[in-house]
């Protein structure tokens, strides 16, 4: 027997188990709360001809789920520490779907979501701006307010995608319909707010054009020098000219009178020289060393020195001479920069933020290595960031953090105050709860008008349902758990033939696949084998 007829006789039309990854599995998509939702999900995979499949009763979730997410109208953090496989990036997307829920149901209390789960860009670009050679770890000196800038730099390019026409990463926000128009008519200062910005954290923006199309858009006018400066340049030399041509055609003035209209005509062509010396020469040697200092402490932004150089030009002089610029390391300018983006979010129906962090085993400079997650990570634990007013910050972490963790200091764990910021230290999973979930992906997998099974209908009569609830709670994640019932298919597909006509797992095919899963589970924990 293989699987095709196996599947075919129980009107499975596919195989449940198969998926190991969330981002990839499209059986995931229609088990309830997915960024895309059930119904778009449908629509993009629908076959005609085909019958409809059986939608969820519920959406299928965590029972940690609802601590994780928190209230949305008022945005929390959450500290999550998982095993591989254990779910923490369906977590993530259902996170993203939620929101879109929220979003839709309510328009005027919305939640900006900021994905920060693709490090790779900003971390190679920090190990580029630290200059770390050889293989010393290029982290040890990461700090805070790298990450404030990374995830501004994400938030910021969402809402500029949204408004201007170029690159999509990151992925616009769904800012309404007409957010152009909208955005012109924001208040003078928001509209302010938002070009700065684009000039310090628009990571598309490699010459400043997208500035000066953004200033354009919110008709802001004065650029980069005020208007009084501008009619000097133009018009600066007209007076020193015009007497100099005077006292030419009046050749008879002599004297006192004659000498003071030279020496007058001469200063004020010296003034407008002087202007045109202060404006192209001083001011750009001002602008282009406060845009490397930007440059050189925006190391998780991947844009380079002209980028910065090109929008720093364009905007008003004042704005670049105040202390608003991240020039430093100190984070009085990055909550300031949060509070701007939040004001900004605020006009388009954004009442809070949240900040979704996966992932960071993955990117390749870390490569799953717990010593290098360390100083990428620690840094975010700081009481002030996790609690800063309107934003959330949801940390899925790796489970190797978690023992680091509790080796550090009481000191580190005053700084941090997780006490305040639901920490969930294991993602864990029952048999029960696993049991739950392979049914409900096995019911999605079925038409609609199919006769409702269970999990346990696949198993012969000795089978108890205990029984596969003790076998999946070896398992103890989502990825183990989908592979042993996959392989239960198989074991059972290849001992049986066709014409028998034997649909259902015999035990024994049960317990045999248990015991081996149960010791590649254990092995995997022990890191004696790769998967």
């Amino acid at each position: 027997m293989n699987l095709s007829q196996f599947f075919e006789h129980w009107s499975i039309v596919e195989n449940p188990f198969r998926g190991e990854e969330a981002r990839n599995d499209s059986i995931f998509a229609r088990m309830g709360v997915h960024p895309r939702g059930v119904e778009a999900h449908e629509e993009e995979t629908a076959i005609p001809g085909e019958l409809p499949l059986m939608r969820p009763s519920s959406p299928s979730v965590h029972s940690d789920f609802d601590k994780i997410i928190g209230e949305l109208d008022q945005p929390s953090t959450s500290i999550v520490f998982g095993e591989k496989g254990s779910g923490k990036t369906a977590i993530r997307l259902q996170i993203a779907g939620r929101i879109a829920q929220h979003n839709r149901d309510h328009p005027t209390r919305r939640v900006f979501l900021i994905p920060y789960d693709d490090l790779n860009k900003h971390l190679d670009h920090f190990k580029k701006r630290s200059g770390v050679k050889g293989d010393k770890n290029p982290f040890e000196g990461m700090r805070l307010v790298d990450h404030m800038d990374a995830m501004l730099s994400v938030g910021v390019g969402r809402v500029l995608n949204a408004l201007l026409p170029g690159p999509t990463s990151p992925v616009p926000a769904s800012l309404g319909e007409h957010a152009g128009k909208r955005a012109r008519r924001l208040p003078a200062t928001t509209r302010r707010d938002l070009l700065l910005l684009q000039a310090v954290y628009d990571s598309n923006d490699p010459s400043g054009a997208r500035t000066a199309r953004l200033r354009q858009m919110l008709k802001i006018n004065g650029g980069g020098m005020g208007l009084l400066v501008l009619i000097g340049l133009w018009t600066g030399w007209v007076p020193g000219v015009a007497l100099f041509f005077w006292r030419t055609l009046f050749s008879g003035l002599a004297g006192a009178m004659g000498t003071a209209i030279d020496i007058g005509s001469a200063a004020l062509l010296l003034l407008w020289m002087v202007l045109l010396v202060k404006v192209f020469v001083v001011d750009r040697m001002m602008i282009g060393r406060v845009a490397a200092k930007v440059a050189k402490q925006l190391r998780m932004v991947p844009r380079a020195h002209g980028g910065y150089l090109g929008s720093l030009r364009r905007l008003n002089r004042a704005v670049v001479h105040a202390n608003v610029l991240p020039m430093t390391d100190s984070d009085e300018q990055r909550y300031a920069m949060f509070a701007r983006l939040q004001r900004v979010i605020a006009a388009f129906g954004f009442t809070g933020v949240l900040v979704v962090i996966d992932r960071v085993d993955e990117p390749t400079l870390v490569n799953g290595d717990a010593e290098r997650m360390k100083p990428i990570i620690w840094p975010m634990l700081n009481n002030k960031f996790l609690q800063l007013d309107g934003v959330g910050i949801k940390m899925l972490l790796p489970i190797e953090l978690r023992h680091a963790l509790f080796k550090e200091s009481s000191s580190f764990f005053q700084e941090a105050r997780l006490d305040k910021q639901n920490l969930v230290e294991r993602l864990s999973w029952t048999g029960a709860m696993l049991y739950d979930l392979c049914s409900t992906r096995l019911s999605v997998c079925r038409p609609a008008s199919a006769e409702r099974i269970g999990l346990i209908d696949l198993f012969s009569e000795d089978v108890t349902r205990s029984d596969v609830v003790e076998a999946l709670n070896y398992m103890q994640q989502p990825r183990d758990a989908f592979k042993f019932l996959y392989r239960c298919f198989n074991e059972h597909c290849s001992t049986v033939t066709a014409d028998e006509n034997s649909w259902r797992i015999a035990k024994h095919t049960l317990e045999r696949v248990r015991k081996d899963e149960a010791e590649r589970v254990m092995q995997l924990q022990r890191g004696i084998r790769p998967a």
